[in-house]
């Protein structure tokens, strides 16, 4: 080791997991000694000792509840080190939760907090012969209990104790995720030595003003006791230039400062680059040498909330560099049940699949986790904007010195952690919270006792200005931005949409005027496949307790059932259920991102329920667990395109609506046409009109388009550029399609095949579910609607090597007349 240089020596390797003997209460194994993996969790550990089965299969989850309601001790010899005179800390990045580390038996630290990390320093505790390091973490359940006792129950949606301690809420079961509550060394561990200094927190302020990009970086450092740290310096590096800044002999708190004439600027999705820049802050001593080193990188760019009170109510528009930006979005949840199953690979795929359907902001939602460094580092990349949510979730929680430590510790290490990503844009208090404590019937529960909003509406507001004074902060979500209005009124601020997916038809979103959608959705089961390898064939009935195991939502099935009923009617068998509960999560997609986009700029934005999923569900995301995207995935993607026609009954009459988010003007010139299923033409109408820039127009249908003689034959079709939209005047269930008549052809290319199909009758949402051939094809497109006489192509990726005819071929080739026909009623 050159002395002086900070080294970093990871302990990843030789540990074991063993569970306390006196925590066994009659539950669940004996475990001893187990390999361990770190970062890693005891549920991982003993899935790969093959002691538990794979809890995300069949309802195995319930034989793992004991992991929780136990105590468990990770074991690892340490290396022998030379310090040199030097300083030798332990570093352990996250410990899940409530973890005491002992060295040679003595006890060396503690932590109470998944979020914040813990560095010990262990120079003279080190004997160099076979040290050993133990990390004993006590039972979530117990620990959270026990503080419980002391303050009272505390209204939350799931009967468990999640709010009285630091730890992902969502380990305590979700309406879309399972009760598996982990305990482990969930980040890296490392031993760090170091001499004289070294760099501790850096915080960079970047700012632009005038043309001018500013950083402004707060350097916090450490000292060694004793040792000579006189004369040290701080080198800057912003892109191509370098400044030095001497640091005054008792100095440990720096503030270094560069500039860059008109910076490229960083852009979300759609409006620009998103151009990022290298920033490193090295710490030398008098004689040049470094000693410790920072690296980042970082984007110029503003962001700024508009919510000014206007005749409408309150708005909530995000504003990037001076732009308004309508907030195509999506929320976030924990990508796997265990964190550290999840790496750059799959933070990149996944939030590459949420590029590739349009959208542009992301929301991590407050009942998950602080993501990686890499989740931020990708959507910097991608030019996505991240809404972070502080992690407070759907209840009230306790306002306890001990618990206000630990979020006061656990803000001021993340916020600093995550500071210099410019896709990071805004920080929400948390989720629900207020609106729960407003209609959720806690006040007669509470009483008078304390129930959180001190930290939504005083202390985060007062962290976040000494932390992160450039980023915007909004109290919660929803909010309506004064505490004089209520937090979930669609008028003001940021609302959310539930009314539709718990007690009314998805038309129901036409009945709003919001202002920005922070959550809304819909549910349906995952692909074909997934469903498949998560319960197994003999499972795979609608009615079959191991598939409605991973059916979390409270009356989900018959929130499904009710949509169904709706649109559909009777159904015969499992593919047809499947079939058409995904067509109507992705029909209540369309609805609502189609209508509340046609409402711009009143609303400014839609940010859909959700994302992803972290096991195999019967869920609202448009990605399931196993990466495969549900239907309603393409009906997202064409949702927010960057153009789009919409028919929408706006006022008295159909409109149709051409939503152009480009910059350059679009010269539309549509034809409009109501027409029968066999192709007849009743009435058309030509339109031609330019949509601006970021704007919305809407232009009336004439009655004899809009205004169907037989509505249980008819449709209207609007096509202009490439673009078409649809409108069918009753549901599914009322509609008289044709019988579903159409050719398709097989044509072999490099990365699989392409399905050509003509259709010889109308084929309303076209779908290829590929997965049912091979589990790792991908359709290219689905839910193509044609008509008499048109033809389309899908893409199928694949490396199947069998007979390619079975892509046409019924279950894996659909569309909503096949559903209909076979009522008997086409």
């Amino acid at each position: 080791m050159t002395k002086g240089v900070r080294t970093t020596i990871p302990l990843s390797d030789s540990w074991t997991v063993s569970r306390e003997p006196a925590t066994h209460s009659g539950a669940g194994i004996d475990v001893s000694g187990v390999p361990a993996t770190v970062p890693g969790s005891v549920h991982t550990d003993l899935l790969a000792a093959g002691l538990i089965a794979d809890p995300y299969i069949g309802d195995n989850e319930r034989l793992t509840d004991w992991i929780g309601r136990s105590n468990w001790i990770y074991r690892c010899e340490l290396p022998a080190v030379t310090a040199e005179n030097g300083r030798v800390e332990l570093h352990f990045q996250g410990l899940d939760t409530f973890a005491e580390v002992r060295l040679n038996g003595t006890l060396i630290g503690e932590t109470t907090s998944m979020f914040t990390s813990l560095r010990i320093d262990v120079t003279n505790k080190l004997t160099g012969n076979a040290d050993l390091l133990e990390v004993c973490f006590q039972s979530p359940y117990a620990r959270a209990l026990a503080r419980c006792d002391g303050i009272g129950p505390l209204p939350n949606p799931y009967a468990e104790p999640y709010p009285f301690i630091r730890k992902t809420a969502s380990n305590f079961g979700w309406d879309w995720g399972p009760t598996l509550v982990t305990a482990g060394i969930w980040k890296p561990v490392a031993i760090e030595i170091w001499s004289a200094a070294r760099i501790g927190t850096v915080v960079p302020t970047v700012t632009v003003e005038g043309g001018v990009g500013a950083v402004a970086a707060q350097v916090e450092l450490l000292r060694q006791p004793g040792a000579d740290s006189a004369g040290l310096s701080l080198l800057l590096e912003l892109g191509e230039s370098v400044l030095s800044f001497p640091v005054n002999g008792v100095e440990n708190a720096v503030t270094v400062r560069a500039e860059v004439a008109s910076p490229e600027l960083w852009w979300p999705r759609g409006y620009g680059e998103a151009a990022r820049y290298d920033l490193a802050i090295t710490l030398v001593d008098r004689s040049g040498r470094p000693l410790d080193r920072w690296e980042r990188k970082i984007g110029f760019r503003t962001v700024e909330i508009e919510s000014e009170p206007d005749a409408e109510g309150s708005p909530f528009t995000i504003v990037v560099n001076g732009v308004r930006v309508f907030a195509r979005g999506v929320n976030w949840i924990p990508d796997d049940c265990f964190p550290t199953r999840v790496g750059r690979r799959e933070y990149r795929e996944r939030l590459e699949q949420a590029a590739a359907a349009n959208v542009n902001f992301v929301r991590v939602w407050g009942g998950g986790n602080y993501e990686a460094e890499e989740f931020y580092d990708v959507a910097d990349q991608l030019g996505l904007l991240i809404a972070q949510d502080f992690l407070f979730a759907c209840a009230a929680y306790p306002e306890t010195p001990e618990l206000i430590g630990e979020v006061d510790s656990e803000v001021r290490e993340n916020v600093v952690r995550l500071a210099s990503h410019p896709s990071l844009a805004l920080w929400f208090g948390g989720n629900e919270t207020l609106w729960g404590y407003q209609d959720w019937e806690w006040k007669p529960v509470l009483g008078d006792r304390d129930w959180g909003e001190r930290y939504w509406m005083e202390l985060l507001p007062q962290w976040l200005a000494e932390l992160d004074p450039t980023r915007p902060y909004w109290p919660n979500s929803p909010y309506s931005g004064s505490p004089d209005v209520h937090p979930n009124d669609s008028a003001h601020g940021t609302s959310h949409a539930w009314e539709v997916w718990n007690s009314e038809d998805y038309l129901a979103y036409r009945d709003l005027r919001p202002r920005f959608v922070a959550e809304f959705g819909y549910q349906a089961p995952a692909a074909y496949r997934t469903l498949l390898d998560s319960v197994g064939e003999a499972e795979l009935s609608r009615h079959s307790a191991t598939l409605q195991h991973h059916q979390k939502a409270a009356d989900g099935e018959l929130k499904l059932q009710r949509g169904l009923d709706a649109h559909f009617g009777d159904l015969d068998g499992f593919d047809d259920w499947l079939f058409a509960t995904q067509l109507n999560q992705a029909r209540a997609i369309t609805t609502g991102v189609e209508y509340f986009r046609s409402l711009a700029p009143l609303c400014a934005g839609t940010v859909l329920w959700q994302l992803n999923d972290c096991w195999p569900a019967l869920s609202w995301s448009v990605v399931d667990s196993a990466s495969r995207l549900k239907p309603s995935w393409y009906a997202l993607r064409n949702a927010y395109a960057d153009r789009l026609l919409t028919v929408q009954p706006l006022g008295a009459a159909l409109q149709l609506v051409a939503i152009n988010e480009r910059d350059e003007p679009w010269d539309v010139t549509a034809s409009v046409r109501r027409m029968s299923f066999d192709g007849a033409e009743s009435a058309t109408q030509h339109v031609e009109c330019t949509v601006e820039g970021r704007s919305v127009a809407r232009l009336a249908l004439e009655p004899t388009v809009s205004e169907a003689v037989n509505p249980a034959r008819e449709l209207i079709v609007a096509d202009a550029d490439g673009y078409r939209a649809t409108w069918y005047f009753d549901a599914d269930k009322n509609l008289e399609y044709p019988e579903p008549v159409y050719s398709a052809a097989v044509i072999a290319e490099p990365s699989g095949y392409r399905i050509d199909i003509e259709a010889k009758s109308l084929l309303r949402d076209v779908s290829l579910f590929a997965d049912r051939i091979d589990p790792a094809a991908v359709a290219g497109d689905m839910l193509l609607t044609l008509l008499p006489g048109e033809r389309a192509s899908i893409s199928v990726t694949t490396e199947f090597s069998g007979n390619p005819d079975r892509f046409t071929r019924s279950p894996q080739l659909r569309c909503a007349n096949d559903l209909r026909s076979k009522w008997g009623q086409a």
